[in-house]
């Protein structure tokens, strides 16, 4: 993924980072040069690639008229900075920065991790075999069940979240969140969050979840396919039903037989050849977890209600004129699809 010229309305101001470099130690004057690119790929928060001297940092901050809860920056460089040990794939961390006059919002700096993001452009772009595929997909589910099987104590991150309660919050807190975005008619949103209210698990174990755990997340070493070094965007993590972070993984897990809309919908290089399909992508991690998969159909239909609700608040920002990034035009669209293909779920009880 290669740095792109900074988008329009999402500046920074350079003068004022290069005080916060310097009094950080990242720079040896606030006089060097800087030169600011910004990764341009990401649905969610803004990514910058700073250069200057011999170092490269990476900058995370908000986008404008976020919500603080959802685009948490203090949240991403404590778990990371604490998965420096324990886990290890994770970037370094190096400054975070809570005062709003220096670039407006929260932001963190970070290491640059050289290697491989699997998104869908350069996925495609990249002629990828089935049998690399299936390493990838191999190396994805092994890093994932290690994440589940962290001592998150150990790691010191026992106050991260509330796990009592989990499931029971997440589904109220992702419907409501869905009223609040919306632009348009909610029936199919709505049908979906009672069903989640009815059909929710009532026990259930816990773990540290990532939240947002899929392809373009990883940073793959190199094309041999075979070490993941780090593992991205960590707004979202907590302490959780490891199975709600399956499902979410589920639901952006497109695949070949999956109806043209979905695809387009939810383009993933997921749906290359060799890739697992869900079914078996949910075997493997009750497999290799050792945890039981019982209620899929709720997991999947969640992950898919959550993707549908990030979508809605992206396009809301745009529609308030807060973001003018083109790729986010539809995505008032794909949420209904998710919803959509959610309430299919249900009505087949089938996640393929």
């Amino acid at each position: 993924m290669s740095p792109q010229k900074v988008r329009e309305g999402e500046e920074l101001d350079k003068a004022s980072l290069k005080r916060f470099l310097h009094r950080q130690d990242l720079i040896t004057s606030a006089d060097v040069e800087l030169n600011i690119r910004q990764f341009t790929a990401g649905y969610s928060n803004l990514t910058y690639l700073l250069q200057t001297e011999d170092n490269d940092y990476v900058l995370r901050k908000p986008p404008a008229g976020a919500v603080k809860r959802g685009h948490d920056m203090n949240r991403e460089f404590t778990v990371q900075s604490a998965l420096q040990k324990g886990f290890g794939k994770v970037p370094q961390m190096f400054a975070f920065c809570d005062d709003e006059n220096v670039l407006g919002s929260d932001f963190y700096i970070m290491e640059r991790v050289e290697g491989i993001i699997l998104h869908y452009k350069e996925a495609k772009q990249k002629q990828i075999t089935p049998l690399e595929y299936a390493r990838i997909a191999d190396a994805w589910l092994d890093t994932m069940v290690e994440l589940h099987a962290l001592d998150y104590k150990s790691a010191g991150l026992e106050k991260l979240g509330k796990p009592e309660g989990y499931v029971e919050r997440q589904v109220t807190n992702w419907g409501k969140q869905f009223i609040k975005a919306a632009t348009g008619e909610t029936e199919l949103a709505e049908q979906v969050m009672q069903w989640m209210q009815e059909h929710q698990p009532e026990e259930y174990s816990h773990c540290l979840i990532h939240n947002d755990y899929k392809y373009n997340n990883l940073v793959f070493e190199d094309d041999s396919w075979e070490s993941i070094t780090a593992v991205l965007d960590w707004e979202m993590s907590t302490l959780g039903d490891p199975l709600m972070d399956l499902g979410t993984s589920l639901g952006y897990w497109t695949v070949a037989g999956d109806p043209k809309m979905v695809k387009q919908g939810i383009p993933s290089p997921t749906t290359f050849d060799g890739n697992p399909t869900r079914r078996e992508i949910a075997q493997l991690y009750a497999q290799k977890s050792g945890r039981n998969v019982d209620h899929l159909t709720f997991y999947y239909v969640y992950g898919l209600f959550k993707i549908a609700v990030i979508a809605q608040q992206i396009y809301y920002r745009y529609e308030q004129g807060l973001t003018a990034d083109p790729k986010f035009k539809n995505l008032d669209k794909a949420a209904q699809l998710c919803c959509k293909i959610a309430l299919k779920a249900i009505q087949t009880g089938k996640i393929n």
